[in-house]
């Protein structure tokens, strides 16, 4: 009877107690991200908070920086050599360094907040106001990559791509 006790109270402890402690876990909210950061730009659509996450652009995409997957897959895709997607992708990542490296940032989540990979997903705002995605977009160094749910501003990046490519801007010269 006491062991059976004893369970029935572990139990219930369990269900009620554990999901109050505080595992020192932060809470992926805006709130956490309204000032943080940046500490490294890990590519043109990538950078690294002082947290330690790793945060992937919504709705952008650059080029590659290094041999992988991703860079065999453009280089069939466009037709264009290793070294060359390389080196666009360099420019992209010195851009997004210019635009945020070193540089405190607020984040703003859409439906999914993490991809695959367990970096957060997130349009990041600069400390002017402006939202580095689409900047990036505008200089003519990333191309729209929307994938759904997170389609908050699809539209809006579609019109920046057009007047990028329009003006011959970055990598539409």
């Amino acid at each position: 009877m006491q062991k059976t006790k004893f369970l029935f109270l572990s139990f219930l402890a369990i269900i009620f107690i554990f999901p109050l402690v505080d595992c020192g876990k932060k809470t992926l909210n805006e709130e956490n991200y309204a000032n943080i950061l940046v500490t490294k730009v890990v590519d043109g659509d990538t950078v690294e908070l002082a947290d330690k996450h790793r945060v992937r652009l919504i709705g952008i995409d650059t080029p590659e920086c290094w041999f992988g997957p991703k860079l065999e897959r453009d280089a069939r895709r466009t037709g264009k050599s290793h070294q060359t997607i390389m080196a666009m992708g360099k420019r992209a990542k010195d851009a997004a360094r210019d635009l945020a490296g070193g540089k405190r940032v607020r984040l703003e989540f859409d439906i999914e907040k993490k991809d695959k990979y367990d970096r957060i997903l997130a349009y990041v705002f600069l400390p002017n106001g402006r939202m580095m995605n689409a900047e990036l977009l505008k200089m003519g160094y990333a191309k729209v990559y929307i994938f759904s749910p997170n389609v908050k501003y699809a539209k809006e990046f579609r019109k920046l791509e057009k007047e990028a490519k329009s003006k011959g801007k970055g990598f539409w010269r």
